[in-house]
Formats: structure tokens, C-alpha cells, sequence
């Protein structure tokens, strides 16, 4: 709750810090940074699922240390790209894509605390995060400091986070049996030497495709908003987009807690019935939520963006769905699964094909985003929880 409120304060003051047409660059600059996060939230549920088998951490951070590598090689290939697709600079771009080595580094440590079930410490490290990259950010944007200045500060407070992680991770493996966690044999963990150590690449790469999946999901239509609306709207849609965002991290607390009951077999089925139930739930109270507070958007933000407070339940909604639809992936990721995957690929390519095509407005952007989030997290709920039954084809006890 803490971290994400501090990126909702960020998104808001610059909202009306940067102004409607400063404000577009920016937030989807933050966009291209969520997509660039992938291998970090793939990298985190790796490594809790491997600790919750019985792995070591000194190899799960040696697996981090490997994959921030690729991932700064992969980000300043893309820097120039991010830079001409968006039409930003290159000072801005470069700073949204230089977090990302740094979030993987900090994602390792969230992984071995998720995994040994230390959510107290989890919890500390999740808030103190999200205040450490947007305390700096909010700093420089109130001092006049534009999109690249902002960026750079918020990648400097995300360092910052990432060597605090590290401290309260600790060096010691914990207790794991104390959660009821059987150890697996060390030759099946990602500890057993350098076999063991490529296949953790392997799979966090594995892990990558579903990640990659849903952020791309969860991002495209801002990305394209640049693309196919006015200055002006585009900026409109991205503070519409925040609602989106709300509803679609803020349960975000489910999928932390049961992922490691859903990487244990015996738990597995009955745990991603539970998340997906009640996702659901708080996906309906957002959505009601966001119908009922739709008035006091303008105020907050500007009147400038009054023509998208009656459609904020919609962006909601579109939230709501993809929350349900994390949760079905992660149970994928939690079996080392990568079906889904495709599907969710297959859903993204359709709807950016639709934003692209057919979407000449605000109204007519979320719309087609909500009803590809519909259709997408439909096919592949049924799928997650026809493999849990396949697998468990009897009740998990109480």
C-alpha cells in the first residue's frame, strides 16, 4: 500500500506539475520502465520458488547479479529506440531504462524474502522502496526538474533500495522448515553448481515470457495512446491510465502472500481458486470505487482532465482484470509453466491491432484495452484452474 501510494502521489504531482502535454512523455516513459521491470518480477518469483525448494541464496544472488548484467546490455541498445518511438530525449529515456538492472538487483532480495515466508521483512523492504525512488523524484519535479531529471532521481533512490534490501535479506539461508517448506536435494536446486546455475537463467528467462506478457498487456494502450490520440488526449488517457494502475497493483498483496503456497503441489489447486476469488472481489469494489470518487478527480488533477472522470471506472475495470489475470500467471510461473504465455501474446497482438486501427479516442482506447483484458483473462483463467484440477484432481484440505 505504501509503495503504491508513492507512485500514484508521483504520477498525480506531476500530472499537474508537468501540465497535459509534459505530463504524456512522462508517464509513458514510466510505461516503457514497468515493461523493463519484467526480468526483475521474473527474477523475483524465480528465486522464491527456488527458495521455497530448498535453494541457497548466495546462488540466488549470483542468478541476480547474472541477469542485471543481461538486462543493462539489453537497456542501452534500447535507449536510442525508446528515444525515437516516444519522441523523448535521449537523457530521459536513457534514465526510465538504466533503473532496470537495478530493480533486478533489488528484485533478488524481495524473491529470497518472499520465499522464506519473512513477509514483516518483505513488507519493509516493499514500502521503503517505493518511498526511495519517489521521494527524489517528487524533489526535483517540485524544484522545476523535467521528465529526464525526475527519472534519474528515481533510479537513484531505487539503488538506494537495493542496497538497503540487501542488508535486511540478510546472508543467512533462515529457517525454512519452520514454514513447513521441504528442502529439495541441492543437485535440484539452483545452487548445484553451474548446471544448476544456467538453468536459473533458463528459467527466469521462462518466467520472463509470462511476465513480459502482462506487462506489455497492462502497458500497451498507454504506449499507443501517444501514437493514435492528440497531445492533449494523450495526456488525458494517461491520468485516466492511474485508475488503471490502482486497481491493477494495489491487491498486489494477494499474489506476494500465496505465490509460495501455489510453487508447493499439495497447496497449489485450492491456493489459485482462493486468489482468483478473491481478486475478484476487490476488483469489484475498485471498480465501484473509482464510479463513486470520479468527481473529486478534476480537483486533485485539474480541470483539464475532466472530460475522462466518467470513464474512470472503466479504466478501473480494465485493472481489476488484469490483477485476475497476474494471479492466473503466477500460478503458471509457480508450476514452471509457460503455455499461458502465448495466449497472452496472442491477446496483446489482437488488441494493439484494434488501439491501432480502430481507436481515435479516449473513450474508444479503454475501451478496446478493457475488452482485451476481458477476453484474455478469461481464456487464461479457465486454463490456470483446468491445470490445477488436471494435476489435484481432488480438493486440497482446508
Amino acid at each position: 500500500m505504501t509503495a503504491n501510494v508513492a507512485g500514484y502521489l508521483l504520477q498525480l504531482l506531476a500530472s499537474r506539475w508537468l501540465g497535459v502535454s509534459g505530463y504524456s512523455p512522462f508517464a509513458s516513459l514510466l510505461a516503457v520502465q514497468l515493461l523493463c521491470a519484467v526480468p526483475a518480477l521474473a527474477l523475483q518469483n524465480v528465486v522464491a520458488r527456488e527458495v521455497v525448494r530448498g535453494a541457497g541464496i548466495g546462488a540466488a544472488r549470483g542468478l541476480a547479479w547474472r541477469c542485471a548484467a543481461l538486462v543493462a546490455g539489453v537497456a542501452v541498445v534500447l535507449v536510442p529506440v525508446v528515444s525515437a518511438v516516444l519522441k523523448v530525449g535521449v537523457g530521459a529515456s536513457a534514465a526510465a531504462l538504466g533503473a532496470a538492472p537495478v530493480l533486478v538487483l533489488l528484485s533478488g532480495e524481495q524473491g529470497i524474502l518472499q520465499g522464506q515466508r519473512r513477509f514483516r521483512e518483505l513488507a519493509t523492504v516493499l514500502g521503503g522502496a517505493g518511498v526511495a525512488r519517489v521521494t527524489p523524484a517528487i524533489i526535483v519535479l517540485a524544484m522545476g526538474g523535467g521528465t529526464a531529471a525526475a527519472l534519474w532521481a528515481a533510479a537513484a533512490g531505487i539503488a538506494v533500495a537495493a542496497g538497503s534490501a540487501r542488508l535486511v535479506a540478510g546472508t543467512g539461508d533462515g529457517d525454512s522448515s519452520r514454514e513447513g517448506i521441504r528442502s529439495r536435494p541441492a543437485a535440484d536446486s539452483v545452487s548445484a553448481g553451474t548446471a544448476g546455475q544456467e538453468a536459473g537463467v533458463v528459467a527466469v528467462l521462462r518466467a520472463a515470457q509470462l511476465q513480459a506478457a502482462l506487462m506489455a498487456l497492462s502497458s500497451a494502450d498507454l504506449i499507443v495512446s501517444r501514437i493514435v490520440l492528440e497531445t492533449d488526449d494523450a495526456g488525458r488517457y494517461a491520468l485516466g491510465a492511474v485508475a488503471t494502475k490502482i486497481a491493477f497493483w494495489l491487491p498486489q498483496a494477494v499474489g506476494v502472500v500465496l505465490y509460495p503456497r501455489m510453487a508447493q503441489p499439495q497447496h497449489s489447486a485450492q491456493t489459485v481458486r482462493s486468489a482468483l476469488a478473491v481478486l475478484s472481489a476487490i476488483g469489484i469494489l475498485a471498480v465501484a470505487g473509482a464510479a463513486v470518487a470520479a468527481p473529486l478527480a478534476p480537483l486533485f488533477a485539474g480541470q483539464d482532465y475532466a472530460p475522462v472522470q466518467g470513464l474512470l471506472w472503466l479504466f478501473a475495470l480494465d485493472g481489476a482484470l488484469l490483477a485476475v489475470l497476474q494471479a492466473a500467471l503466477l500460478s503458471a510461473i509457480a508450476a514452471d509453466r509457460t503455455a499461458p504465455a502465448a495466449l497472452t501474446w496472442l491477446g496483446l497482438a489482437a488488441g494493439v491491432a484494434a488501439m491501432l486501427t480502430l481507436a481515435h479516442s479516449v473513450l474508444g482506447l479503454i475501451t478496446i484495452a478493457t475488452t482485451t483484458a476481458a477476453i484474455t483473462t478469461a481464456v487464461i483463467a479457465a486454463v490456470a484452474l483446468g491445470a490445477t484440477r488436471r494435476t489435484h484432481p481432488v480438493s486440497d484440505p482446508a
